[in-house]
């Protein structure tokens, strides 16, 4: 019986567990009710019964479970009720109460004898209902009876005559009902047509104190919570996504595929398979049968193509098909279809078949499918099913056709693993049975490959299929093909920045092709060479090889070359792509490439339009060139190609400088749906916003972009999150360390340190600073110029840095405001708080960073008050606390508010403002921070996290002016903001 661990946290279910708790809250105030609580196996209804009965008796209520389980047709009559009452008999606080009704103590002795004739059944059932009443009426009372599917006759009676005739139901004279509350699970997929309990569903669902609650399966991004909560470690991105693309919602499914990650290479986990095999094997043979084939096409099959598979008659194969339907293992379709109701029950299927078994009806589909016609989108079934029955030259053929068609659509990732399936099958396939034609043959087929590999964001596998083309690639090859061969490994190997290599192997190409006469390829291997030889700093090279072949490319009429190196002289030339001139040029490259139809040249040209807007602090200019690139690659099907994932990175990254969190966080879940393995960095602005909000969990997740081969993006986002998490715990050793190895191991292979540089400097330098005052107020002045040194040294990093820049342009207006917080920061650590420093970087980050505009204005304020320019220090506390708080930015609005605390930086509030200082919510929390409650508490009564109601209690205080919570109450019964609660109300203390 699958059930989810009640050590896994509830994670996706505030509606539904809000509403259970309003049925508590109604119970308890003396409205009784139930709820009917139905999911598919596993769904987790047992985990949401667990939280709901722990709520319930936090909040003084008795909590009775009983269970009903599978005995087949030998069911113990009333067994969850026998359950339930054995808990109360070995219970002394309930002896009494039981005394009263004897008629349930014959049930605990005697079972069905009981209730065997008609009077003795209804003065069972009466009996029953007035013991609940009794306990209800002594303390409010939560009755659970889980797994209904599996009640018993008499279990399913008893429980229609408490809902519809005992204890939910209001006497003739209209008296209240008791403080009750009935909720009871069943699971909907094991509910066939003729299931006992659908009649009772039925009628109980059309009573006025009983409602049906649905645990639909969980929202993907819910899934990935929960996956990366039960992690024992962080897991990468790629085993997520593929749990939770398995899962399909499920979270015991989602469970148990986590638990065989590190004990099987695939399939379904053995305990898993058992469980889904359960409801097969209670199928009939013949729709065994079928479902065995319909295994074998896939997770959907077309009704005429089963037919003909399976070779039964017509009527036999719809009554098999009418059971399976029935028993919830498929589910009918659109144009004559069935699909598996789960993948994983196909999975589960398919794995019990036997190998011969298996192949046979796949050469029976491949055999069905092409007498069909070769239909191009049938090519991928077809390649699939031929190689699964083991008929390689069909299954080749086929699947250069699926490749052919995936291209075409804009499939990447598709047309590649068709290729490869094809490059798999080719020397296995006698070579008067392959297929010919231009351009197939195995060298171009693999660098076709690797193509399509880049295009799917999966840099090293293009690396690895260009150096087999390479490989293959003999003495007496052609020139041209040996060139393209070398420059395209030239261009991958940029990709996984391995740039020496790069610029080798482009070398190797632009020799092997004269210059005259003029080619395109000649062409391509210059544009090339420019891109590695700027990769390794040899600027000079690129400038003058790129004027060459420009010239050529103009002469040749190749747009799309022309595009390409327009784009490199416009970063080389002059100022860069920040000014005018070269985004003029940027442009003019776009609309070549456009023309020509090359839209991985259109989308650099692109991307290179929104950096220059971003280095020169223009955020709201570059948003609409990364909504025009990533538009462009959505239609070409070039989404998780570099360019576009760089650009994915950018647009989160504006999105949370501007302070657009909520969206930004918006997009990072969506992007993460569909990133490759390789684009897992682009999410990390997310990261940034929620490690800003205090999660500190963004570290783990960042860690995970350092597993596997090096990537410089993953490297550069782990060391700024990492760098920023040492510093927020006081760990400036730490914090020092993550800065030193992430800039060694982002530094150029011609010794040019990265830009980022200057942010992780001045990021490390705040804990140093915290580190050096610290000691310093402990009057350790060794210890304090120990730190003051350390800190010398980064600030001399940030300022080499910034003042060379990438290209030997200094950094825009972001890359200076993090200069000057850095020198604002070792100022803190050398001689203390300096506002003249602060005040710099204030103004600095005004260029458009919200965040760390409001963390430098926190500090601003303190120097402020350290010069005693109080009313000054109080405009920066304020503006900072406004950003904190729109953000949810926890950590610094706790900074803050003790600044204002500490400094009595607050003014009292009006007097005539008292009904309307405080929001409906902080009202709320108000009322149970008089009555004594921790933020926990609060969180759990107003159903939010504590974190939240502790935000929410640090506005309250900071509203009231008051430092502590006590004195906010004060105030607060002050103001008459709280009454105080009347001795009668019967609440009670948690």
């Amino acid at each position: 019986m699958p059930t989810i661990s009640s050590a896994t946290p509830l994670i996706g279910r505030e509606d539904e567990l809000a509403r259970l708790a309003g049925v508590l809250e109604r119970a308890r105030g003396g409205q009784a009710g139930a709820v009917l609580v139905a999911g598919d196996a596993g769904v987790g209804k047992t985990r949401m019964l667990d939280e709901v009965a722990g709520l319930a008796s936090r909040s003084g209520m008795t909590v009775l479970t009983g269970h009903c389980v599978d005995l087949g047709d030998v069911g113990l009559p009333y067994l969850p009720f026998t359950e339930v009452l054995g808990v109360l008999a070995a219970d002394a606080r309930f002896t009494e109460i039981l005394a009263a009704h004897p008629v349930v103590d014959r049930l605990l002795g005697g079972g069905a004898d009981a209730g065997r004739d008609t009077g003795g059944r209804l003065r069972l059932f009466e009996g029953i209902a007035g013991l609940l009443a009794d306990l209800a009426d002594t303390a409010p009372l939560l009755l659970v009876l889980e797994d209904l599917h599996w009640a018993d006759q008499s279990s399913r009676d008893l429980l229609r005559f408490l809902l519809s005739r005992g204890i939910l139901q209001r006497s003739a004279g209209g008296a209240p009902t008791h403080r009750l509350a009935v909720f009871a699970s069943y699971r909907a997929d094991d509910l066939h047509r003729r299931h006992p309990l659908r009649p009772l569903l039925a009628e109980l669902v059309r009573l006025p104190s009983v409602e049906r609650l649905e645990l639909r399966p969980m929202p993907d991004a819910e899934v990935a919570r929960l996956v990366r909560a039960l992690g024992e470690r962080p897991l990468p991105d790629t085993t997520v996504r593929r749990i939770v693309e398995r899962a399909e919602g499920n979270a015991f499914y989602a469970e148990e595929l986590l638990a065989a990650t590190d004990t099987e290479a695939g399939g379904v986990p053995s305990g898993l398979a058992d469980v889904l095999l359960i409801r097969f094997e209670q199928l009939s043979d013949t729709a065994q049968q079928v479902l065995r084939t319909a295994a074998v096409a896939g997770r959907r099959v077309e009704h005429d193509l089963l037919r003909d598979a399976v070779g039964l008659p017509e009527e036999e194969l719809e009554s098999a098909l009418r059971e399976a339907v029935g028993r919830q293992l498929l589910v009918p379709g659109a144009q004559d279809t069935y699909t598996f109701r789960h993948a994983l029950a196909r999975e589960a299927v398919y794995a019990d078949l036997l190998p011969g078994e298996r192949a046979r009806l796949h050469g029976a589909f491949a055999r069905l499918l092409t007498g069909r016609g070769r239909r191009a989108e049938s090519a991928s079934e077809r390649a699939h099913h031929y190689r699964e029955s083991h008929d390689l030259a069909e299954a080749l053929a086929a699947s250069l056709e699926a490749a052919d068609h995936a291209r075409s659509l804009g499939a990447p990732a598709e047309e590649l693993r068709h290729l490869e399936t094809a490059l798999d099958l080719w020397q296995a396939v006698e070579p008067s049975r392959r297929p010919t034609g231009e351009g197939i043959e195995r060298v171009t087929l693999t660098l076709r490959a690797s193509a399509a590999a880049a295009h799917a964001g999966q840099a090293h596998r293009a690396v690895s299929l260009t150096r087999a083309a390479l490989a293959g690639v003999g003495q007496d090859a052609d020139s041209e093909l040996a060139a393209r061969v070398r420059y395209t490994l030239a261009g991958n190997l940029m990709g996984v920045d391995s740039l020496t290599a790069a610029f080798a192997y482009s070398s190797e190409a632009l020799a092997m092709i004269p210059a005259d006469p003029p080619s395109p390829t000649w062409v391509w291997a210059a544009a090339t060479h420019v891109l590695a030889a700027r990769q390794v700093g040899e600027d000079g090279i690129a400038l003058r090889l790129a004027r060459e072949a420009l010239g050529v490319a103009e002469q040749l009429d190749v747009a799309d070359a022309r595009a390409d190196l327009l784009i490199s002289l416009a970063v080389l030339e002059g100022g860069g792509r920040r000014t005018r001139q070269g985004r003029e040029q940027l442009r003019e490259a776009r609309d070549l490439a456009r023309r020509s139809g090359n839209a991985p040249v259109e989308m650099r040209a692109l991307f290179n339009l929104a950096v220059g807007c971003f280095e020169s602090g223009d955020l709201d200019e570059c948003l609409p060139w990364l909504t025009e690139g990533l538009d462009r690659a959505r239609r070409a099907g070039l989404l998780s190609s570099p360019y576009p994932l760089e650009m994915r990175y950018l647009r989160l990254l504006v999105l949370y400088t501007l302070g657009r969190w909520e969206e930004c966080v918006r997009a990072a879940t969506a992007d993460a749906d569909v990133l490759p393995a390789a684009g897992g960095y682009t999410v990390a602005p997310a990261l940034y916003a929620a490690l800003a909000r205090g999660d500190l969990t963004a570290a783990d997740r960042a860690r995970t972009l350092l597993e596997g081969p090096f990537d410089w993006m993953g490297t550069l986002v782990a060391g700024i999150v990492l760098t920023d998490a040492a510093a927020r715990q006081g760990d400036p050793e730490e914090a020092v360390e993550r800065l030193r190895s992430t800039v060694a191991a982002l530094t150029a292979e011609a010794g040019t340190p990265p830009d980022v540089t200057v942010r992780l400097a001045a990021l490390a330098l705040s804990a140093v600073a915290d580190r050096a005052a610290a000691l310093r107020l402990t009057g350790d002045e060794a210890g304090a110029r120990g730190w003051s040194d350390t800190a010398t040294e980064l600030r001399d990093l940030a300022r080499r840095t910034a003042a060379r820049g990438e290209g030997g342009i200094p950094q825009g207006p972001e890359g200076q405001a993090w200069l000057a917080r850095a020198e604002a920061e070792w100022t803190r650590a050398v001689s203390g708080l300096d506002a003249e420093a602060w005040g710099r970087a204030v103004a600095a980050f005004d260029f458009g960073d919200v965040y760390e505009l409001a963390r430098c204005q926190v500090r601003f304020a303190e120097a402020l008050l350290a010069a005693e320019r109080r009313e000054e220090a109080a405009v920066q506390a304020r503006a900072a606390r406004e950003t904190a708080v729109r953000l949810g930015a926890t950590p610094l609005l706790e900074q803050v508010d003790a600044l204002i605390r500490r400094g009595r930086l607050a003014g009292p509030p009006a007097a005539d403002t008292h009904a309307t200082v405080l929001t409906a919510r902080e009202q709320e929390v108000l009322r149970l921070l008089a009555l004594g409650r921790s933020n926990r508490q609060i969180g759990e009564e107003l159903f939010i996290t504590g974190k939240t109601a502790s935000v929410h209690v640090s506005n309250i205080l900071a509203k009231l002016g008051a430092a502590s919570r006590t004195e906010a109450v004060a105030v607060a019964y002050r103001q008459g903001l709280i009454t105080p609660e009347p001795s009668g109300s019967g609440r009670r203390p948690s």
